[in-house]
Formats: structure tokens, C-alpha cells, sequence
């Protein structure tokens, strides 16, 4: 990590040590819940992966339940507030949340604390063959899949196609991916919108019924400052092949998805925790769940991390040698 970034780190661990209770009741404290998100998504995959690896469910001090949730920004909301103990969130809500920056929500959620990266979650924008739709500023007066209301997809929805100029132009429809890639396939919607690692298998879905696109979103958010703006943003491509009909590499932007932790959580739990996905064994069990987590590394542990780590994870990675 950067410097800047490690000084960051530092003083969040500093703050949130000696935090090593959860909850007044005793019982509760032993469930841990693991908030994931929607159906067709990769983040209740995690939440999933985690809950049912064999030396997980071994543990004896506590029990973790995976629970769905409309995604980033809701587990965002429900970790800062206790309702879950762990979730994914993007390290943009993260960040944004921390600095009472979010969209329409100026409250600042500093009790939500980074565990580790899990994978890049990149943009993806469909559309049909020939629709005529080459660029997200051509959405206009479409009928567009923008994600759950409350999860990341919509709310990263919202942030680029606000820069972009469109988002009170196009015929909004809230809804999961797989729900998107079923209306779009019945030509419900125009196009739908994907915040998720590929290959998606909504996608693949929208593939078999539809000649599908995917729009080069790198092109628009270079062309109109959106890097500048939101720096956490990194470019990268989805590759040719990747989807069926789509044969060149198709450029984008993502966010990190991040493991979090509310403050409270007990430092070893959620060292333990890390001890036991981080290892040769876990991290097969995680890949064998879904592909996007060969990402998951102890290299790439604190990648996309810009906010302060939870104290128990700090002591893991310092271990590791990732931070000094």
C-alpha cells in the first residue's frame, strides 16, 4: 500500500484496540453474522464460501451465518450499526461512507473497518447487437437494469451515470442481475448494468437469449474526468471471450470488493478467521466457490484498502509481512 495509506492503516488500528467485545449478550456474541448480498452475486457467494468451509464450521468459540443482504452499500449500514458482524462492501463505500460523502447520506460510518480484498469488481454495461448504443451518454430515454436499490451496482449506477449526464434521462428499473438479464431477454429493458466479477453468470444468462455488447465504460469515464473525481476507481478490461459474441477485450473501471468488520468484533475472532481462509487449503476451498477468488492471496491482502484495518486483521497481515 502506498504510505499515506499504511499511516491510515496504523492509526485505525491504534483506535479500535482494546474493542474486544460485541455484544452484551454473551450467546450472540458467539453467532457471527456474515452479510453477502443478492441472489446471482458474487458477494453472497462469499458470505456463503466462508460460512460452510469445513475447519470454519469447526470452530468452537463461535459460529458464522451467512445472511443476504441488497448488497455494498445496505452491509455497509448494517456493520456500522452491529446488525451484522461482517460483510463485503466496496473500499468506495468504504471510503465514501467514512467521509460522510455518500449520495444523499451525509452520516459518517466509521465503525465499519477493512478485514482484507477479496477481488476487483468491474463495471459491466449490456446491450444488444446492433441497438445502436455505443456509449453510456446513448442511454438515453432507455430502459435500463441498474441494480437493487440499496446494493453497490446501484449506487455505483447512480455515481457514473449522474457524471455522465444520464441518470435522470433513462428509464431507471431497480433489480438483481438475474432478474435484469430475465426482463432484458423478454425485451423488458434496453440494457442492464453489472458492478461484479466476470465471467457473470446473469450475463451468460442474457447471452443465450440475446447477440450481446458490452459498452467500452473506460473510454466515457476517461473522456469526462470520472477518474479524477473518484480516484479509488482503478481501469481494466474484461477479456475477449469472456462472454459469449463478445470477441474483443472490452475496457472498464472497478472497486475493490473488501471483507469488513464492525469495530467491535473481537480482535481474534477476526484473526482467526483470516488464519483459517488464508491458507493453501481455505483459499482452494474459496476458488473451488467461484473462479473470481483467485484474486485472494496473502500478497494481495491489502490491496484496494484506503481506510483503516480492523486491529485483529492489522496483527494478521502484519504477520505476514504485509505491513510493517
Amino acid at each position: 500500500m502506498r504510505k499515506e495509506v499504511k499511516s491510515l492503516v496504523v492509526s485505525g488500528f491504534a483506535l479500535a484496540v482494546g474493542l474486544t467485545s460485541f455484544s452484551p449478550d454473551a450467546a450472540a456474541a458467539k453467532r457471527i453474522v456474515f452479510g453477502g448480498g443478492p441472489a446471482g452475486g458474487t458477494f453472497q457467494v462469499v458470505a456463503n464460501a466462508v460460512q460452510t468451509y469445513g475447519p470454519v464450521k469447526d470452530i468452537k468459540d463461535f459460529t458464522v451465518k451467512a445472511q443476504s443482504s441488497a448488497g455494498s452499500v445496505e452491509n455497509l449500514r448494517k456493520v456500522n450499526a452491529g446488525r451484522s458482524h461482517l460483510g463485503v462492501v466496496y473500499s468506495g463505500h468504504v471510503y465514501l461512507g467514512r467521509n460522510g460523502q455518500l449520495k444523499n447520506d451525509t452520516r459518517k460510518y466509521e465503525d465499519v473497518l477493512a478485514v482484507s480484498y477479496l477481488y476487483g469488481a468491474p463495471a459491466q454495461l449490456v446491450v444488444r447487437t446492433g441497438s445502436g448504443v455505443k456509449s453510456t451518454k446513448d442511454l438515453v430515454g432507455k430502459k435500463v437494469g441498474v441494480g437493487n436499490a440499496g446494493s453497490g451496482a446501484f449506487a455505483n449506477a447512480e455515481l457514473f451515470f449522474t457524471h455522465m449526464g444520464v441518470w435522470d434521462k433513462i428509464e431507471r428499473n431497480a433489480m438483481g442481475y438475474n432478474d435484469a438479464a430475465a426482463a432484458f431477454g423478454n425485451n423488458q429493458l434496453d440494457a442492464f448494468w453489472l458492478f461484479t466479477a466476470f465471467p457473470s453468470g446473469a450475463v451468460i444468462m442474457a447471452a443465450q437469449t440475446n447477440d450481446i455488447a458490452l459498452i467500452n465504460l473506460e473510454k466515457d469515464a476517461q473522456e469526462s474526468g470520472f477518474f479524477d473525481k473518484y480516484p479509488y476507481f482503478s481501469k481494466l478490461s474484461v477479456p475477449a471471450g469472456t462472454y459469449k459474441g463478445v470477441d474483443a477485450e472490452t475496457p472498464s473501471f472497478q472497486d475493490s470488493a473488501l471483507w469488513v468488520a464492525n469495530s467491535k468484533v473481537p480482535d481474534d475472532v477476526v484473526y482467526k478467521l483470516l488464519s483459517t481462509i488464508y491458507t493453501d487449503e481455505g483459499l482452494k476451498h474459496m476458488v473451488a466457490q467461484k473462479k473470481t477468488f483467485k484474486e485472494m492471496a496473502i500478497e494481495t491482502g491489502a490491496n484496494g484498502i484506503v481506510t483503516p484495518l480492523h486491529p485483529g486483521a492489522a496483527k494478521f497481515w502484519k504477520e505476514k509481512g504485509v505491513l510493517k
